[in-house]
């Protein structure tokens, strides 16, 4: 099984994100699904959190317990859609972007560091073949 192409995936996402819960995510107050929110909100502000949890690809309970963690610290602010009062648009509020600029550096830095050994044609492949993969599990996943 630790082989298989699925859990070198599994495998790489975890390395990657190990040293933000040991240093980063402690030092801030935020857990690392808070933080993939946040770089959802970063990205599509005024998103509602369906939207962030089909950007993330997280469950929705798990979104929902990201965004009430980051309203408790004041990093989100929320308003009602003028188009659909039933819908909540969330986007950081001042405190959450000073919170993700800081640490937004040194998440590029390490994302940098990771595709550092692919040249530029290999992160394009790269980059398409998990757009294809997306896509296809959206779809999957969609439904009707």
């Amino acid at each position: 099984m630790d082989d298989s192409l699925f859990f070198k995936l599994v495998r790489i996402v975890n390395l990657t994100a190990r040293p933000f819960g040991e240093s980063i995510g402690h030092a801030n107050k935020l857990s690392l699904t808070e933080w993939r929110v946040m770089i959802v909100l970063a990205s599509h502000p005024g998103c509602a959190a369906q939207e962030v949890a089909s950007y993330t690809g997280l469950d929705k309970m798990s979104v929902s317990r990201a965004l009430a963690g980051l309203a408790r610290q004041g990093r989100i602010a929320r308003r009602a859609d003028p188009d659909d009062k039933r819908r909540v648009l969330i986007t950081l509020s001042a405190a959450g972007e000073r919170v993700y600029e800081r640490i937004g550096v040194s998440g590029k830095a390490r994302e940098n560091d990771l595709f550092s050994v692919l040249g530029t044609a290999e992160q394009t492949r790269l980059a398409r073949t998990l757009d294809k993969l997306i896509a296809h599990r959206l779809s999957a996943d969609a439904p009707g």
